[in-house]
């Protein structure tokens, strides 16, 4: 028998190894971390069926040497005696000798003892008597003794367990009959509490061991390629998110000789925005500013009117404010009203807002101004209900300077995807636009205007895609916030899911 030691970086290279020297077929005894990285002790296929035949010997030597599991049992237990009691073994090893040549039993003949203890045990414990002692019975016409008491063997290694035969079911049946077969437990015989438990630790270690292999992976492929380490530290320092910078590492064509003009390029396209559109103060309708508080709603209202006054007249806008909960919210519009000559009507209801709307149906452009209420606000719903007036076109104001997982939170609670497009508020404040841009890349909005300060109408613009993607792509931001590659690639690595709405990046 030859085992060999294997040693690689990784288990995967090591098993690897193993194939090569001895093929497909190979034993693996043992698996275990070491300093080169993992050590494999394996041998080949061909040594099992050489163990079997040193650990079965033939039958004609088990019946020559003529020995029984008692005397076996006797004779370990004399050898682990002291060495004060030696001499006595030795002077009575004659007399065990004899013993054993006239007790001995065959094979069969050991198997039909066994079996008849067992089912006298059995039918002892169904009649509720004691268990009987187990007594000499006659096998083979020889005369036996009581099986001995042998201490708890120790547990086989793997190489004797891969030794041993298998057992063999007994040649000839008791005389009363066949014996019954011993109940195999199976899954049906487990609880089902039991095996729902099961199930989820089969499930989880599934899930645990294909997230490391995956987290390897991932992590060795970025540092076989430099480039996509380098385009992956850029983008998250910029502020994208892990989803969105994995997706972009995966498509990264090998051709590509700039990485971040080729990623830039790529969210170029697929950040949605009006810029080929004529704009919103000449399309004209009736637009209600939705979005959470303090993001800039009346002040982006006040701003959309007064382009559309200087563009078109005073006369053709009416402006409505809904903000009846915060004391003094519409005396803003108004104040911003009277500026531009445009008397603001408040609506406290749906009935109120439908009969201003069709007041006010001869206009060009109405401006619905409503109250900031956070995403989770349960009130939130009823002004979305208030605003279904199939007239009304909402736009979702976002603050470009929050959070990438706020803004994911705020663009599901507001509907954002029913929404005729997003006014990106407050691009000043932020230190990094990238977040803000990824939700929308994402989300799959569209950026009608953007705002850049308080002065109306002065910080009112249409930004083109590739105007907002340049700055973003500046970052900022302090040091403390930015990740090396190491850490870059331990986030990427985590990720496998594909994510809603990733999927139909345009590239």
């Amino acid at each position: 028998m030859n085992v060999k030691r294997f040693t690689a970086r990784t288990s995967r290279e090591a098993f690897a190894l193993v194939r090569q020297a001895y093929g497909e077929d190979a034993v693996v005894l043992s698996t275990k971390p070491c300093a080169e990285g993992v050590e494999v002790l394996a041998m080949a296929p061909e040594a099992v069926n050489q163990l079997e035949k040193v650990a079965a010997p033939s039958a004609a030597t088990r019946a020559a040497r003529g020995e029984s599991l008692s005397a076996r049992a006797e004779r370990q237990q004399a050898e682990r005696s002291a060495a004060g009691q030696r001499r006595q073994a030795d002077a009575t090893e004659g007399d065990v000798n004899d013993d054993v040549e006239r007790m001995a039993m065959s094979t069969l003949s050991f198997q039909d003892y066994v079996r008849d203890r067992m089912l006298r045990r059995r039918q002892a414990a169904l009649d509720g008597k004691p268990v009987p002692v187990d007594e000499p019975v006659e096998l083979d016409d020889a005369p036996a003794a009581p099986a001995p008491r042998r201490a708890p063997a120790a547990e086989p290694t793997l190489a004797a367990r891969a030794a041993m035969p298998a057992r063999r079911a007994p040649a000839r049946p008791l005389d009363d009959g066949p014996a019954p077969e011993l109940p195999v437990p199976t899954l049906s015989d487990v609880a089902p509490q039991e095996q729902i438990d099961m199930v989820h630790e089969l499930r989880a270690m599934k899930g645990l061991i294909e997230e490391r292999f995956g987290t390897l992976a991932f992590m060795e492929k970025l540092q076989r390629e430099p480039r996509q380490a380098q385009l992956s530290q850029k983008l998250m320092d910029v502020g994208f998110s892990p989803a969105l910078t994995r997706k972009l590492l995966e498509a990264l064509p090998a051709s590509a000789t700039d990485e971040l003009a080729w990623a830039t390029s790529v969210l170029e396209r697929n950040l949605l925005t009006g810029e080929h559109e004529p704009p919103l103060e000449d399309k004209g309708g009736v637009y209600a500013m939705i979005g959470s508080t303090g993001v800039g709603k009346t002040t982006s209202t006040a701003k959309l009117a007064a382009a559309f006054a200087t563009a078109h007249g005073a006369n053709q806008l009416g402006l409505i404010t809904l903000d009846a909960y915060r004391m003094g919210a519409h005396e803003q519009l108004r104040a911003y009203g009277r500026i531009l000559g445009v008397p603001v009507h408040t609506a406290h209801d749906r009935a109120s807002l439908e009969d201003l709307l069709e007041l006010l149906s001869g206009k060009k452009m109405v401006l619905i101004d409503t109250a900031g209420m956070a995403q989770r606000d349960s009130r939130c719903r009823e002004l979305l209900e208030m605003l279904s007036h199939r007239s009304i076109q909402r736009l979702l104001v976002v603050n470009a300077a929050a959070q990438g997982e706020t803004l994911d939170d705020v663009m599901t609670a507001w509907r954002a995807s029913q929404c005729k497009g997003v006014i990106l508020s407050k691009i000043d404040e932020a230190v990094k636009l990238a977040p803000a841009l990824d939700a929308l890349i994402r989300h799959r909005l569209k950026v009608v205007g953007a705002a850049n300060g308080q002065r109306v109408p002065e910080d009112w613009h249409r930004l083109s895609a590739n105007a907002l993607m340049h700055r973003a792509m500046r970052g900022g931001g302090s040091a403390a916030y930015r990740v090396d590659t190491s850490d870059v690639q331990l986030v990427l690595s985590g990720l496998h899911r594909p994510t809603a709405g990733l999927q139909g990046l345009n590239f």
